[in-house]
C-alpha cells in the first residue's frame, strides 16, 4: 500500500492540474496499448495469409488465391482481392497496380488511426504542466505577499513544491505519450511497407504468368540460284 499512499501525496501536493493530466495520461495509455494489439495482430494475419497465398501465385492458381483472401480478415486480403479482381477483366499491369494501389488508400487510414491523438495528448499534458506551475507561482507570490513574515518561507516553500511537481507531471505524460507515439508510428509504416511489398511481388509474378514470349524475327529469303544460260 505504499505505492498508493504516495500517489495519493503526490496528487494532493501537486494541485488540481494533475487531474486532468491523470486522464490524460490514462486516456493516452489506453489508446496506445488498443494500437498496440491492433498491429500485432494485422502483423500476423497479414504475413499467415501471405505464406499461404504465394505458393498459389507462383504456380498461376489464382482462383485458389482469391478463395484464401475472400477468406481472411488480413488487410492484404483486401489488397489482393482488389488486385485478383481487375485481373479477371484486365491483363495490364498499371490496371492491376492502380487497383491495388486503391485499396492501399482504404487501408492505411485504418492502420494510422487514433495513433496522432497520442502526440496531440503529449502536448496538451506537456502545456497543462507548464500552466499548472505559472498558476502554482502565482498563487505562491500572492500569497507570500500578504502574509506574515514567520509564514512566508513555508508558504513559499509549499508553493514551489506544488509547481515542481505540475512540471514533473507534465513532463512524464509528454515523454510516456511520445515514446508511444514513435513506436506505434514505427510499427505502423513497418506493416505499411510489407504491403507495399506484397503488391510488388503480386505484379511480378502476374507479369511473369502472362508475359508473352518474343516473336522471333522474320529470316530473310534464301537467294535463289541463277537459271541456266540457253547454249
Amino acid at each position: 500500500m505504499d505505492w498508493y499512499n504516495t500517489v495519493v501525496n503526490f496528487f494532493k501536493d501537486g494541485g488540481f492540474v494533475l487531474f486532468p493530466l491523470g486522464i490524460i495520461f490514462v486516456v493516452g495509455v489506453a489508446i496506445s496499448v488498443e494500437r498496440w494489439l491492433f498491429l500485432t495482430v494485422e502483423t500476423a494475419r497479414n504475413r499467415s495469409l501471405w505464406d499461404d497465398v504465394s505458393p498459389h501465385l507462383g504456380a498461376g492458381n489464382f482462383k485458389a488465391a482469391i478463395q484464401l483472401a475472400n477468406a481472411s480478415q488480413a488487410q492484404i486480403g483486401t489488397v489482393l482481392k482488389y488486385g485478383l479482381a481487375r485481373l479477371s477483366t484486365a491483363r495490364r499491369r498499371d490496371d492491376i497496380q492502380q487497383a491495388m494501389e486503391e485499396s492501399l488508400l482504404e487501408i492505411v487510414p485504418r492502420l494510422e488511426k487514433r495513433t496522432p491523438y497520442l502526440s496531440a495528448l503529449a502536448n496538451i499534458g506537456m502545456l497543462i504542466g507548464l500552466l499548472g506551475t505559472i498558476l502554482a507561482l502565482i498563487h505562491a507570490f500572492g500569497a507570500v505577499a500578504q502574509a506574515n513574515p514567520a509564514e512566508k518561507a513555508a508558504l513559499l516553500a509549499a508553493a514551489i513544491s506544488e509547481a515542481m511537481h505540475a512540471t514533473a507531471s507534465g513532463l512524464f505524460v509528454a515523454i510516456v505519450l511520445l515514446l508511444a507515439h514513435m513506436f506505434l508510428e514505427s510499427k505502423t509504416t513497418s506493416l505499411i511497407d510489407s504491403l507495399e511489398i506484397a503488391v510488388v511481388k503480386f505484379l511480378n509474378s502476374i507479369t511473369e504468368r502472362y508475359s508473352e514470349p518474343a516473336a522471333p524475327s522474320p529470316q530473310a529469303p534464301m537467294p535463289r540460284a541463277p537459271a541456266p544460260r540457253p547454249a
